[in-house]
């Protein structure tokens, strides 16, 4: 027993010679360890006890039940201590920021208004509870136009000035909807995911128009979707988006092959009352074309129509982008020109 009463006094000055040479949270955390985890010096003691008479114990356990207090009470001050230490220091950094360490003449850059206005559009619809989707910009002609209910001979095709590659049925994609199939393939229901990301038509350059452009598609899924839930979900987006609580939006209807019905909704110009030249003097921007998902679009990823319904949508993003910063010539966003960068 007298060698077991040694054993913790050693303990005791031990951890007391390593706790006063501790500086930080991890050493603390592993001195805790050493002493008073699952397998640590004093726990180990605790074993030895059953090896004693009743009069032993009677002696010997108090002392093991002190020293494991005094060792969980000093780590605890302890911590206190290093965590007021902390933020005091950090406090300090702050208090003595040295500003002429910043010079004015230095080159700097910044992220590029695409980069930005993607990020804030995503953490809106993170905040409304959507997944953050992406896909490839080289496709099939399956995913861009047959999964999405346009087969070969659709006249919607004539809609899209298409990219096609030297590789028979791949193509720069047309739109992000494409986003929308695959998606469907690698999830099950419920599903809510928005897609940013560039697409690609062939068409004329001129002040609103560009070969690659940027759009996000936006895809919900689950049990008794409506189109008052499309609705509801566009008006929050482009709430949050414009920053007004006073936004209308109103519904006219619309035709898309991979939704039906399909819809296109309009928001209130958020410059004007009474009209200005970005909405054409009618005080309605065309912003938001979508609809509830096609059932064939639903069959081609996967997912019965007849259990699920849902609802998708799809908007020009360098066109609300244009409508925020009031930029009045697409190709300005992508010329590198300093001058319209640097306002950004």
């Amino acid at each position: 027993m007298s060698d077991l009463k040694h054993k913790i006094e050693q303990l005791s000055e031990e951890f007391d010679g390593k706790i006063s040479k501790i500086s930080d949270l991890n050493q603390l955390d592993e001195v805790r360890v050493e002493f008073v985890g699952k397998s640590g010096k004093v726990t180990s003691l605790f074993k030895n006890i059953k090896e004693l008479s009743i009069d032993e114990k009677k002696e010997v356990v108090p002392l093991l039940n002190s020293l494991k207090s005094n060792v969980e009470e000093k780590v605890k001050n302890q911590k206190n201590i290093l965590v007021e230490k902390k933020a005091q220091a950090a406090q300090l950094k702050e208090k003595n920021f040295d500003l002429t360490a910043y010079k004015t003449d230095a080159l700097k850059g910044h992220l590029h208004p695409y980069t930005q206005f993607s990020q804030e559009i995503e953490n809106i619809f993170i905040s409304m509870g959507y997944d953050i989707a992406d896909g490839p910009y080289v496709e099939s002609d399956f995913y861009n136009f047959t999964a999405l209910n346009v087969p070969q001979d659709h006249p919607a095709r004539d809609m899209y000035d298409t990219f096609w590659l030297n590789k028979k049925n791949f193509l720069l994609r047309t739109h992000t909807s494409t986003v929308q199939v695959r998606t469907m393939e690698k999830q099950k229901p419920p599903i809510a995911t928005a897609c940013p990301g560039f697409a690609f038509r062939h068409e004329a350059v001129d002040a609103s128009h560009d070969t690659m452009f940027a759009q996000c598609e936006g895809l919900v899924i689950g049990e008794n979707i409506t189109l008052s839930h499309l609705f509801g979900a566009a008006q929050t987006f482009l709430k949050a988006l414009f920053k007004t609580d006073e936004l209308d939006i109103r519904i006219r209807p619309g035709f898309f092959p991979f939704v039906e019905p399909g819809v296109e909704i309009d928001m209130r110009c958020p410059f004007c009352k009474n009209g200005c030249s970005v909405c054409k003097k009618s005080t309605w921007l065309e912003v938001f074309p979508g609809g509830l998902v096609h059932p064939n679009v639903l069959r081609a990823g996967g997912i019965d129509p007849e259990k699920y319904s849902g609802f998708a949508f799809g908007f020009g993003l360098t066109r609300l982008a244009m409508l925020k910063y009031k930029i009045n010539d697409i190709r300005l966003l992508l010329s590198g020109k300093l001058k319209f960068l640097e306002q950004f």
